[in-house]
């Protein structure tokens, strides 16, 4: 039962809604997700099972892709349709033109604002649950990187402008605070109205299966085929797996920065390493 299972979650659900579902059925408490998703979004979530969880965290640190509908002339509390409507401004007017320089604008390595109803702390408090005993919190911006942002389909409503856009990302950004910026460059305000995540790194929807569809067969990517899609790869020598194995370290051999898994000579999965200087520190070990 090591291994990873691609979820395709459904809305209404919350991350941790779907680890308790895959804890009742793979029969082990030892289950985690990769990147958290609003209750609002659908799409791939990385739910490691046993000695997969050891993974997730250096999951989490890779790049995403979703696809999503902002919806201009209408900003909410919590930058997507679920909060309360703080303000509105007339959309219409906006053009093609003016959105591909505004998004053109959100593109590449940016800072961040995080929206205020979010799990980021704030002096060891969850900010939307300071936002929910009415604080006003402050969030520092961070920086995140916006490989792409495309803009598809602009759909005219009255006031309001419903836009479709496909993002790839790095891990960090929210989306919601994407079409929130969008919209007050644009000076009409704006929020998410529908988010679906579309891939995980190197783990997509194609990968993914329904809760429904779970519950009949739980499908799980073993913790090697896990690691050789996610990772760079090295194979090392009898003597080499056997220092692993007893959490030694190797020479640095040039693989550059992040994690990279290591296989011994029968292809066995036997950890992950990263480079520190002139050695490969194991971060996770794997066999016995």
């Amino acid at each position: 039962m090591n291994g990873l299972v691609i979820v395709d979650k459904p809305a209404g659900w919350t991350s941790h809604d779907v680890v308790g579902k895959l804890r009742r059925l793979a029969g082990t408490r030892r289950v985690g997700h990769a990147g958290t998703l609003d209750p609002m979004a659908t799409g791939v979530l990385v739910i490691g099972v046993d000695k997969a969880t050891r993974l997730l965290g250096h999951l989490a640190l890779t790049e995403k892709s979703y696809d999503a509908v902002i919806r201009l002339g209408r900003s909410t509390n919590t930058d997507d349709a679920e909060g309360e409507v703080t303000a509105t401004s007339p959309a219409a007017g906006v053009t093609e033109e003016d959105l591909r320089a505004a998004v053109a604008d959100l593109t590449g390595p940016i800072e961040q604002i995080p929206p205020q109803v979010s799990a980021i702390k704030v002096d060891g408090r969850r900010a939307y649950k300071r936002v929910r005993d009415g604080e006003e919190v402050a969030l520092k911006p961070r920086p995140v990187t916006v490989y792409d942002f495309d803009i598809g389909e602009l759909r005219y409503s009255g006031d309001l402008l419903d836009v479709t856009a496909s993002v790839t990302c790095s891990s960090g950004t929210y989306i919601r605070a994407l079409a929130r910026d969008l919209g007050a460059a644009l000076g009409v305000g704006g929020h998410l109205g529908y988010l679906r995540r579309t891939r995980v790194g190197p783990y997509d929807l194609p990968q993914a299966r329904t809760i429904e569809q779970l519950t009949e067969e739980l499908t799980v990517l073993p913790l090697a085929e896990a690691v050789a899609a996610a990772f760079p790869r090295l194979d090392v020598s009898e003597d080499d797996a056997r220092k692993i194995a007893h959490g030694g370290r190797l020479g640095a051999m040039g693989l550059g920065p992040g994690p990279v898994g290591v296989f011994g000579p029968d292809g066995t999965l036997l950890a992950l390493m990263e480079e520190h200087g002139p050695v490969a520190k194991p971060l996770a070990v794997f066999v016995p």
